[in-house]
């Protein structure tokens, strides 16, 4: 039977001799049956995750030209403030505002590759008007590293992979590179959206996570967040006190033939009266230089066959079957890094950024698109269109967002 809700595993059992075979166990059904799951004692202090909370929510009550100063498209880094509705997710405007942080690098060296550009500093707001934030989020990005590395190393252990498997799709020390967005969704009356929303308007639009995993801390009490079963239903993922919400990425699933599920999700924004819903989604990082070859063909070594053949069973429950899984993060076949692919998504997730910064890469990805329109359009006058919608068997857009 698909899933109904999304299951809550306690991180302090995997540190227990005693205790850590059946934490693996459960980790590994939800890996295998959900693709989500929540993660609770994860070894950061209260008072840091409230700090996150606190600084976070006070980013959005700056004025408005002190989140210009640091607006993303003033760096090639997509680093930095994004007004709201400025990005896109299958093919829609996301109804969002949002700062883009990540673990900090100097700025790239002239003959650099253009994915490298994503390496950088971040644009922090001014210290005058926040003098909190940037320490309290570099030690919170500081120590969510460290966590996501711990994880994904007990995620290889849960489907028969030696703890190290995934260790050579990370950088080494100062050049690994994690991700963190702080977001605000309004209300639909605030966006202006009415009846038209039909009480919700897109917080951001049906997608998978693109690479290894993700950790959200969901800031407000409002529901919003949504995962999408093998019968197409969407399952809430409500805030729990407590927990992070844990989301597996394509990049990982293609990583273990399959075994781990990437879940299309979604985020509603709030309805009308409930007030902005806050989300602080962090993104474990990957090697930006390492090859779509490095993934789908040396690979971490083979998942065994008990463990696949379990996967096996769970889709022949729920009427799928265990094919060769293909990385859709390189839908296209224009890149050959995982950088590559990033900054391709990155400029079509961000116009404005990419106009400014990379016109020849925004110039192919709407010529690309537009051939994709044109055969589209083909092949619905032939009849053939085939079956739409955001369901797990979709290919829906590769983006990092919550």
């Amino acid at each position: 039977m698909a899933f109904s809700e999304v299951p809550i595993l306690d991180l302090a059992l995997a540190s227990d001799p005693a205790t850590k075979p059946a934490f693996l166990a459960d980790l590994r059904h939800a890996l295998m049956e959900v693709g989500f799951l929540y993660l609770k004692n994860v070894g950061i202090p209260d008072e840091l995750f409230a700090d996150v909370i606190r600084e976070g929510k006070a980013f959005f009550d700056i004025p408005l030209e002190e989140k210009l100063k640091i607006e993303m498209k003033n760096a090639p880094s997509f680093l930095g403030y994004s007004q709201l509705s400025a990005e896109i997710t299958a093919g829609a405007v996301d109804h969002r505002e949002q700062i883009d942080l990540s673990t900090e690098h100097p700025v790239p060296g002239p003959g650099a590759p253009a994915h490298h550009n994503l390496l950088a500093p971040n644009q922090w707001p001014s210290g005058d008007v926040l003098p909190r934030f940037r320490p309290v989020f570099t030690e919170y990005m500081r120590r969510m590293g460290a966590v996501s590395i711990r994880f994904t190393s007990l995620i290889a252990e849960a489907v028969g992979l030696p703890p190290s498997a995934f260790d050579k799709y990370f950088d080494e020390g100062p050049r690994q590179q994690h991700k963190l967005k702080v977001v605000k969704y309004p209300d639909v009356a605030e966006l202006g959206l009415g009846a038209a929303a039909a009480g919700h308007g897109q917080g951001v639009g049906p997608h998978k996570d693109s690479m290894l995993t993700s950790y959200l801390l969901q800031a407000s009490a409002h529901r919003g967040l949504q995962v999408q079963n093998m019968r197409g239903e969407w399952i809430d993922c409500p805030p729990v006190a407590g927990t992070l919400v844990v989301a597996i990425g394509q990049g990982l699933e293609a990583l273990t033939q399959g075994v781990c599920c990437s879940t299309t999700h979604r985020v509603l924004s709030p309805a009308a009266g409930e007030g902005a819903r806050f989300s602080i989604p962090f993104f474990q990082g990957v090697r930006g230089d390492a090859t779509f070859e490095d993934l789908e063909t040396v690979g971490v070594g083979e998942v065994p066959a008990a463990v696949r053949a379990q996967r096996a069973a769970v889709l022949e429950r729920n009427g799928g079957r265990l094919d060769d899984v293909e990385f859709t993060f390189r839908k296209g076949g224009v890149a050959k890094t995982l950088g590559e692919a990033t900054l391709r998504n990155r400029v079509k997730s961000h116009p404005d950024v990419g106009e400014r910064w990379y016109p020849d890469i925004l110039r192919d990805i709407r010529e690309q698109q537009a051939r994709e329109a044109r055969e589209k359009e083909r092949m619905s006058k032939a009849g053939d269109s085939g079956s739409a919608g955001g369901t797990n068997g979709t290919q829906p857009a590769a983006v990092e967002a919550h």
